[in-house]
C-alpha cells in the first residue's frame, strides 16, 4: 500500500463540506467560508470529459481565493482524460483532487462512472493512478459501502485495498450502499440504511489508511463523537439547509478561539462579494438562493427569506435593500 504523505491531511481537514450538485457552487462555498475558515470545501462534481472538451474551462474551474482549502471533485472513467484534468486542477490552484465513485444518479451510471464504478475496482485504480501521476496534489476518493447486491464487507475491503495500492490518499465513505435500480438519487441518500459499523470495521482493519465518514450527521456534537473512530467527518445536506447551526466548527472541531457568528454578521461580511458579483453582471439570485438558509428559527425569519427571494428572482434586489433588511436582523440581535 502507498505511504501516507508527510504533509498528511489527517490533522488538517477533520471536517469537510460534501460536494453536492446544484448546491456547492462558488457562492455557497463563500458563505461557508464565512462560517468556517478551516473546513475543507468541495466543488460540485465536474465531469472530466466535459471539462476536457469545453473551450470555457473557467466555467468549471473558477473559484475565489478565499475558498482555500478547496478540493475539486471529478467524475469519469477515462484515465487519459483524467490525466489532463489532474494537470488543470493543479495549474488552477486547487488543494486536492477527489474522485467520485459514489454518485447513484442514473445519468452518471449510464456513463459508467459514479457508484457503478465500484463494481470495477481495477478500472478505478487506473483512474486514481492517472490522477496521482499527473499532479502533486493529494488524490482522494468518495465512495459507498457497496452497490446493489455487491455489498459484502469482503468486496468493500478488497475495493479499498486495491485503490490504496493505486495511491489514494484518503477514503471518504458514505455509510450507505447505492441502489442503482429502483431508487432515485434523493432516495439513495435516505432509504438504504446507514451502516457506521461497516465503516468502523473498515478503519479497524486498515488503520494505516485515512478514512473519513459521511452520511447522516446533523450537528457538531455528532461529528466530534465520530472523530473518535474516524480521521474525518463529511457533512452534506444538513450544512446546506442549516448553515448557521455549524458556526461552531472552528472552535469545537479545530480548537480555535473564535467569536460566535450571527446571521447578520455573515450577511454583512458578504456584502462586498455580492456587490462585486452584481457589478460584474451576475444575478443576485445566484448568491441569495443559498443565503436565505442563513436565517431560520428566529422571529420573522420567513418574511426575511421571502423578501430576499422575491426581490432576487424579480432582479430587483440591490445592496441598499439587502443592507436595510440585514440591519433589522442586527437590531433584533440576530
Amino acid at each position: 500500500m502507498s505511504s501516507i504523505h508527510s504533509d498528511s491531511i489527517k490533522n488538517i481537514h477533520k471536517l469537510s463540506i460534501a460536494p453536492m450538485m446544484d448546491c456547492t457552487d462558488k457562492h455557497f462555498r463563500m458563505i461557508m467560508r464565512k462560517i468556517s475558515s478551516e473546513a475543507l470545501l468541495y466543488t460540485e462534481m465536474i465531469v472530466a470529459q466535459s471539462l476536457f472538451h469545453t473551450d470555457k474551462k473557467e466555467k468549471f474551474l473558477d473559484f475565489n481565493n478565499e475558498e482555500h482549502p478547496i478540493s475539486i471533485q471529478f467524475g469519469g472513467d477515462n484515465p487519459d482524460i483524467l490525466k489532463e484534468a489532474a494537470k488543470m486542477a493543479q495549474e488552477w490552484g486547487y488543494d486536492e483532487i477527489n474522485f467520485n465513485v459514489g454518485c447513484p444518479s442514473p445519468r452518471v451510471s449510464s456513463g459508467n462512472f459514479g457508484a457503478s464504478l465500484m463494481k470495477d475496482p481495477e478500472k478505478v485504480a487506473k483512474c486514481i493512478d492517472a490522477l496521482k501521476n499527473n499532479c502533486s496534489l493529494p488524490v482522494t476518493i468518495k465512495h459507498r459501502i457497496g452497490v446493489d447486491n455487491d455489498d459484502s464487507f469482503t468486496n468493500l475491503n478488497n475495493f479499498v485495498r486495491c485503490i490504496a495500492k493505486a495511491g489514494a490518499d484518503r477514503f471518504t465513505v458514505h455509510a450507505r450502499k447505492a441502489i442503482l435500480k429502483g431508487l432515485n438519487p434523493k432516495q439513495n441518500r435516505t432509504i438504504p440504511p446507514l451502516r457506521y459499523d461497516v465503516v468502523k470495521k473498515l478503519k479497524k482493519l486498515n488503520p494505516e489508511l485515512l478514512i473519513e465518514i459521511n452520511g447522516g450527521f446533523t450537528n457538531i456534537d455528532e461529528s466530534l463523537k465520530a472523530l473518535n473512530d474516524f480521521d474525518g467527518v463529511m457533512i452534506g445536506r444538513s450544512v446546506y439547509k442549516h448553515p448557521l447551526r455549524w458556526s461552531g466548527i472552528d472552535e469545537k472541531i479545530y480548537g480555535k478561539n473564535t467569536k460566535s457568528k450571527s446571521a447578520s454578521d455573515i450577511v454583512f461580511s458578504l456584502i462586498p462579494y455580492i456587490e462585486k458579483h452584481l457589478i460584474n453582471g451576475g444575478k443576485s439570485w445566484d448568491i441569495c438562493k443559498h443565503l436565505i438558509n442563513i436565517v431560520e428559527g428566529i422571529p420573522r425569519a420567513k418574511i426575511w427569506r421571502n423578501q430576499i427571494s422575491t426581490k432576487s428572482i424579480k432582479k430587483e434586489l440591490d445592496i441598499n435593500f439587502l443592507l436595510e433588511l440585514t440591519s433589522r436582523l442586527k437590531e433584533m440581535g440576530y
